[in-house]
């Protein structure tokens, strides 16, 4: 790209998206969004000026690089977060894995206090989701309920970080060794966070990550599906390219692998062109180039991202603290150090206030939140819809809880010094009114 043109997309972003100075009551505080500056736009260009456009150069490099962040040797990008729990619940029900792959009336532990495209995928495949509580400082899965969950019937265990917040992987990862089930982390909330020192999505046998808009760094939309097995990783390739028996590079007609071993299954011809031989049920979940080379720029931003989630959540933290008798506040999992994708405020039983009433107020001095996802996701409309076939084991006490009670504000980068203490400034007046 010419200096030229490079300089003027500079002058355009800081005509349309240049600094805008914070009011405090007049600005609105956003929950979540993207952060990003003239040099994505840039990066965008200049996939646009390939004449490329579908999954190209800017994709390989992408894979690679965030493949070497997370700490794991396969990266297969994808259109979303919610495609990639999509891609990595339908890679282990392939007939490539023998016995070990799920098949329907198999039993997947998971979480109804969470977003429904963890639990989506299960329902799809006829997986049995099989409900646990949560522990109500952390938000994540208690692992007193994960053992009571097991059956004869559990094939994986599929858990998301909450919020950015680990569960508690050591645990998790023994129980799924000692009944030889498949581990599956969802980490589309927790890019940056990290447990004993390594990043999320290092610890399952497959792991996914969301580049939607509003989370930890943007793709404007994307995702990504994080593999160690080799075997694991061409699967979830094929369900993601149509199907393919074979894995060719875009726009390319030579086969980059040795196939998945299904010709023995195939009543083709033998001269058949590998590129339209089809071994699993497969989908086109493929990203642009210019959304891969937005999200280099982004990927090389996340250190930055991080540390200021992490000020933002410890300021919110220790400022709130004296507001605790209102509220359970947020806890990090030991072990853990979370990149915080928001804020979680949980009122206690015998709050003399209102979610309500508090969010509301919240509200109208323009400080934008939103509620622990979907709380119960056994309360949505399509599970009353559908014929859902689910098991709760125990009671969803600490989940219900948080769908009553629960809601968070933005802990996202974007979020400045000015903006955090607004926010804590106009929660501090709506307690005052209750004598603290």
């Amino acid at each position: 790209m010419n200096k030229e043109l490079k300089k003027q997309i500079q002058k355009e972003y800081q005509k349309r998206f240049g600094i805008r100075h914070f009011i405090p009551g007049k600005t609105s505080i956003q929950a979540s969004g993207k952060d990003f500056d003239w040099q994505e736009m840039v990066a965008m260009t200049e996939a646009v000026l390939d004449g490329w456009w579908t999954e190209g150069r800017f994709a390989d490099e992408f894979e690679k690089k965030f493949a070497k962040f997370v700490g794991v040797p396969y990266c297969i990008t994808t259109t979303s977060g919610s495609s990639a729990n999509l891609l990595a619940i339908s890679a282990l029900t392939s007939y490539h894995l023998g016995d070990r792959r799920l098949k329907p009336g198999d039993e997947v532990i998971t979480l109804a206090a969470g977003f429904p495209t963890t639990v989506n995928p299960l329902i799809l495949h006829r997986l049995v989701p099989v409900f646990v509580d949560i522990d109500i400082e952390t938000c994540n899965a208690s692992i007193e309920e994960l053992k009571k969950a097991i059956s004869k019937k559990t094939k994986a265990i599929f858990l998301p970080h909450h919020l950015g917040n680990t569960f508690n992987i050591d645990a998790v990862k023994s129980l799924c060794k000692k009944h030889k089930l498949w581990l599956v982390e969802d980490c589309c909330d927790a890019l940056g966070s990290t447990y004993k020192g390594k990043q999320v999505g290092s610890f399952g046998d497959l792991s996914t990550f969301s580049f939607y808009a509003g989370h930890h760094m943007t793709m404007g939309e994307g995702g990504a599906v994080m593999a160690h097995d080799p075997l694991l990783a061409s699967i979830t390739r094929s369900f993601r390219d149509w199907g393919r028996e074979y894995w060719f590079k875009t726009g390319e007609d030579s086969r980059r692998d040795k196939g998945l071993g299904a010709l023995d299954k195939s009543k083709l011809p033998a001269d058949y062109d590998h590129k339209f031989i089809f071994s699993e049920i497969g989908f086109n979940l493929k990203i642009t180039d210019i959304q891969a080379a937005l999200g280099l720029v982004q990927l090389g931003k996340v250190a930055a991202f991080t540390k200021r989630r992490h000020e933002n959540f410890a300021y919110y933290q220790k400022s709130l603290k004296k507001f605790e008798r209102f509220f359970v506040l947020p806890k990090a999992t030991p072990k853990a150090d979370p990149s915080w994708f928001g804020f979680l405020l949980t009122l206690k039983d015998d709050c003399p206030f209102t979610r309500k009433e508090l969010i509301e107020y919240l509200h109208r001095h323009n400080i934008v939140t939103r509620m622990f996802l979907a709380g119960n996701v056994i309360n949505q409309p399509y599970f009353q819809s559908y014929a859902i076939d689910y098991r709760v084991s125990g009671k969803l006490l600490h989940t219900d809880h948080v769908m009553r009670g629960s809601f968070w504000v933005g802990c996202y980068q974007a979020i400045d010094k000015s903006r955090r203490e607004y926010i804590v400034k106009v929660l501090s007046n709506f307690f005052a009114a209750y004598n603290m």
